[in-house]
């Protein structure tokens, strides 16, 4: 089938098509337009990585806006959504306006009502449900990219109910699910009530075999030698037969998956070796730049190990490391630049990174509910083999497992190879997963009794793949009783409601069991809070008994100023590090795991700063519940170094994470913070000091910071310079003498006219200003030539593009 046999699709796209090389279409593609794709038919899609499955989402969607309807397309990773808008931006040629919302889930996100075509996480859409967006009626035509990942038990019940509301608000809603080859897509197929297309077609052949001894076996039979040298390791060995070749051309690139951050690091570091020979004098000057780039990311010695593998031709690529790391890792692999990465399983989750060959290195992974290092599944294997052939580079593409003995070589063959996919089951019927999206299903009026509630949820994927809804009835029953006992919701004769406390909870996107959590917090604060001066002088005695320090007692030790007077301290209670405590301890923050030696650590922690901690400490002979209350009490001191001006190489350094989990935590507690304050107004608590803790982790500055930071293209280090400089606040900045603003900022006269310019001051020009006389301020002085990398990962917050309303949200739609 050619591109101008596709009906309704807008004037002169099938002219494009041909344009970029589409003269006809793939079998996957023909058989998604034969079952009327393009006429607004809901289709599943099976097909494997590189087989046309974004083309297929685009012709419907094309097709729905010629109709005069607006698609949305789901995607499991805000990375994704990027990636998505930018292949989809070809389109603008034919008035397409393109949308990407990520975050902000207290939002209706009513701008995106003029977009054509709208790029979202599933926990946005559904976030945007619950907030009642009026553009969710003009739907036309849904895409749900990776759809396999309902499977998924921390996301897929999102992505199952969110597709169920939007096809209950319109039953003639167009679903296209797009999904890796799964054992059940016909499952899939019945619960959307869609058509199904499921092949195994491929644009070009994937061979996938097991490397033992000196040579690669096939899943045909076929060998293909690839010696191991005495002392060497199979990996190299591998990326060197992959790069072997006389031309460019005949050169591939590899990417190796193994099962943990350190591990990733490690390997790119051995692999520098082999990819170093072959760079060419252009390849090195281009590897140059971006590792720049990649040291202007982030001043951490993470940073700096991967802008020098990227040096060399190689890479890592894990959670750990900032967006902005990821983005430019990927783009170089894209590009040809990169000859081999070294992943974890992340990469394998949708972005866009093909390679030569894929090395499967470690196929096991430490599970703590399964008590040691675990086998992946088969459908993970083979997300991961799938990336390997890239259609118009490659003329072929090869996944190769790595055995040590002939016994491991058939496990591999029988677990992975010759195996079934294994098939999609939902995970919505577990209390964590129904505890949201059963508040959510009553707020906004999807369900107004039990038996309605029942009924939507009997539409579930679940309940098709259920003979039996016992299970579903028991857990709703238990959420709705947790839900009632909390006062999200009430119940009279049998209609039940969602009080005004549980609609904030369902608009903020918060799990009921955190806001509980944030409230009991700070009620126990409301409750304890006590400033009397003769307190002061009573300490670790009145309260010894039940283990309370009062809040005053700390502040006097903690040395607050003392009002004029002399009769009462200044104190602020409850403290920026108790409400980061409490934020840590929400089911919606991933704590910190408690690492060796960790646990004394912190118990001394606990101890000394038993006062700020808004509830009862655990028991310490209660292990499980202790060490839930250190872990999240370790996850709050990195935030508490954050916003106490820590380097970020400090804090890498001190809690052994990356740049990536900084920037992670950071915004999920800017996200629940906020969310404390709203709820702490909806109770008729105080909100300052929750909104000063949350300004304080959002920007990574000391409270006498803020003001500065409120001037855009100012972030900590300059703030901290500026004020160390004698210029206070935003106020001081625009009568400071230029000569002092300029010194401050590093000599960069651009930079101080924007600041000074979005500061209000009129005279902004640095021409002829020369830098006030004083102690030079050298590229080491703030912790390297790189001293402003904290503050650019605070500044890209601030800058980001207008379409992405994401602001300071938390990553929930990242796998960690």
């Amino acid at each position: 089938m050619e591109p101008d046999d596709v009906s309704g699709l807008p004037p002169g796209v099938s002219d494009k098509l041909r344009a970029e090389g589409v003269t006809e279409l793939y079998p996957p593609q023909e058989s998604a337009v034969n079952t009327g794709l393009t006429d607004g038919e809901s289709l599943v899609a099976s097909v494997p990585t590189a087989s046309g499955k974004t083309l297929i989402a685009e012709l419907a969607m094309l097709a729905a806006i010629e109709r005069g309807e607006t698609a949305l397309y789901i995607v499991p990773l805000r990375a994704l959504a990027s990636e998505k808008r930018t292949e989809f931006e070809r389109w603008e040629e034919f008035g397409v306006d393109i949308g990407v919302s990520t975050g902000n889930y207290d939002s209706s996100g009513e701008w995106l009502a003029s977009r054509d075509i709208i790029v979202a996480t599933s926990e946005k859409v559904d976030s945007l449900i619950r907030n009642d967006a009026p553009w969710i009626d003009q739907l036309g035509c849904v895409v749900s990219d990776e759809v396999h990942l309902v499977n998924d038990r921390t996301r897929g019940p999102t992505l199952e109910v969110t597709l169920g509301k939007l096809r209950q608000r319109n039953s003639d809603l167009q679903v296209v699910a797009l999904s890796a080859t799964i054992g059940n897509a016909d499952a899939i197929a019945n619960w959307l009530d869609a058509s199904l297309v499921d092949t195994d077609w491929r644009p070009i052949e994937l061979q996938m075999g097991v490397h033992y001894g000196n040579a690669i076996t096939f899943n045909d039979d076929s060998q293909q030698p690839v010696p191991v040298e005495s002392g060497e390791r199979q990996t190299p060995a591998l990326v060197a037969d992959t790069l072997a070749g006389d031309d460019e051309d005949d050169q591939g690139s590899t990417l190796v998956f193994v099962n943990s951050r350190r591990n990733a690091e490690s390997a790119a570091k051995r692999l520098c070796e082999v990819t170093a020979p072959v760079l060419t004098t252009e390849e090195r000057a281009s590897l140059a730049e971006i590792a720049a780039s990649i040291r202007g990311v982030s001043d951490t010695e993470t940073s700096e190990t991967l802008a020098t593998c990227v040096e060399e031709g190689a890479a890592f690529h894990h959670a750990g490391l900032a967006a902005e790391h990821r983005s430019l890792v990927e783009d170089a692999f894209r590009d040809r630049q990169l000859k081999c990465i070294a992943a974890t399983p992340t990469l394998a989750a949708g972005v866009n990174t093909p390679s030569r060959r894929v090395i499967v290195r470690d196929w096991r992974r430490y599970d703590s509910e399964y008590g040691g290092m675990k086998p992946l599944d088969t459908l993970e294997v083979h997300q991961m083999m799938g990336r390997a052939g890239r259609p118009g580079l490659d003329p072929y593409g090869e996944a190769v497992l790595l055995a040590g003995d002939n016994d491991t070589r058939d496990e591999l063959f029988d677990r992975y190879i010759d195996a079934d996919l294994e098939s999609v089951r939902s995970k919505l019927a577990s209390e964590p997963a129904l505890r949201t999206h059963v508040l959510a299903t009553i707020a906004t009026g999807f369900a107004r009794s039990r038996t309605e509630l029942l009924a939507f949820l009997k539409k579930t994927l679940y309940a098709t793949q259920t003979d039996t809804n016992g299970r579903l009835k028991t857990v709703t029953d238990t959420v709705l009783e947790y839900l009632k006992r909390n006062e999200f919701i009430t119940e009279d004769d049998e209609t039940l409601s969602a009080t005004g406390l549980g609609h904030t909870v369902s608009r903020l996107y918060l799990d009921p069991m955190s806001a509980a959590t944030i409230i009991d917090g700070l009620q126990w604060a409301a409750k304890n809070e006590t400033v009397q001066v003769n307190a002061l002088s009573d300490r670790s005695t009145e309260h010894a008994a039940d283990g309370f320090q009062p809040a005053s007692e700390f502040a006097k030790s903690a040395g607050d100023t003392v009002h004029e007077d002399g009769d009462e301290p200044a104190v602020t209670y409850p403290t920026a590090f108790g409400l980061y405590q409490l934020v840590c301890r929400t089911p919606d923050m991933y704590e910190l795991y408690l690492k060796s030696g960790d646990k004394e650590r912190f118990s001394q922690v606990c101890y000394e700063r038993e006062a700020e901690l808004l509830e009862r400490t655990p028991s310490e002979y209660d292990d499980v519940r202790f060490e839930s209350w250190l872990s999240a009490l370790k996850t709050g001191r990195l935030l508490e170094d954050w916003a106490d001006e820590i380097s970020e190489d400090q804090i890498t350094e001190r809690y052994d994470v990356g740049p990536g989990d900084i920037r992670g935590k950071v915004d999920t507690a800017s996200w629940l913070l906020g969310a404390a304050e709203q709820l702490a107004g909806e109770l008729g608590m105080k909100t300052k000091p929750i909104a000063d803790a949350r300004r304080r982790v959002e920007d990574g500055v000391k409270e006498e910071l803020l003001d500065l930071v409120d001037v855009r293209g100012i972030g900590r280090k300059r703030a901290r310079r500026l004020y160390d400089s004698g210029i206070e606040d935003s106020a001081a900045l625009r009568t400071a003498e230029k000569g002092i603003v300029l010194r401050a900022l590093r000599g960069r006269r651009k930079t101080a006219e924007r600041i000074l310019e979005n500061a209000g001051r009129s005279d902004t020009s640095m021409d002829d200003i020369d830098e006030a006389p004083g102690d030079s301020i050298n590229a080491d002085a703030d912790g390297g030539a790189n001293a402003n990398v904290a503050e650019a990962t605070a500044e890209t917050q601030q800058n980001r593009d207008v379409d992405d309303d994401s602001g300071n949200q938390a990553g929930l739609g990242d796998f960690s």
